[in-house]
């Protein structure tokens, strides 16, 4: 019995130790080689995104994104809208028409180019207008490792996004931020 269950029991660790670490516990919003749509709640806007690289998968990524309550001086949202598609395989820049934050997210896999589609989902607000407008470059760095990007403090918003692409490294995705004056 005791032969039967330590047997059983080195089966199991050996299963658990062989599984590689996985990152499927992180709130990702899609599966690799999946689409999604992402969308912050009514008032918040997009303050954090995070995703994770996977050769073997597709040369795809999982994405999770963030959402945070915009300052009451920018009132709420009195318009919102999917802006254009931004296709995949192709170098891009977008940032959301009418002043608009980003709100949301929504992409698409696309096995013929190993690559996503993007659209925005942007909100208008009154009292807003756009200062200090920078663009990040810090995530990712190369194509192939795991990114970040959290605003760096209240009062930042982000406005939209560009990404380099190449038929060999693929395609990385650098957001462009904008300071409430």
């Amino acid at each position: 019995m005791k032969a039967a269950l330590l047997a059983s029991f080195l089966c199991l660790l050996s299963t658990v130790v062989a599984q590689p670490y996985d990152h499927y516990d992180m709130g990702w919003v899609n599966g690799y080689r999946q689409g999604f749509n992402f969308q912050c709640p009514h008032g918040e806007a997009l303050v954090a995104i995070r995703s994770y690289f996977s050769e073997k998968e597709g040369s795809d990524r999982l994405w999770s994104f963030e959402c945070q309550r915009t300052p009451e001086t920018l009132g709420e949202p009195s318009d919102c809208w999917w802006d254009d598609i931004n296709r995949a395989g192709l170098e891009w820049s977008s940032t959301c028409t009418r002043n608009g934050l980003v709100a949301g997210v929504q992409s698409k896999y696309f096995e013929s180019v190993l690559d996503r589609e993007w659209q925005f989902y942007c909100c208008y607000y009154k009292r807003r207008c756009p200062y200090a407008c920078i663009k990040t470059n810090d995530i990712p760095e190369y194509h192939r490792e795991e990114a970040e990007m959290v605003i760096p403090a209240y009062g930042y918003f982000i406005r939209g996004a560009q990404t380099t692409f190449s038929g060999v490294l693929r395609s990385d995705l650098n957001t462009f931020l904008c300071e409430q004056p």
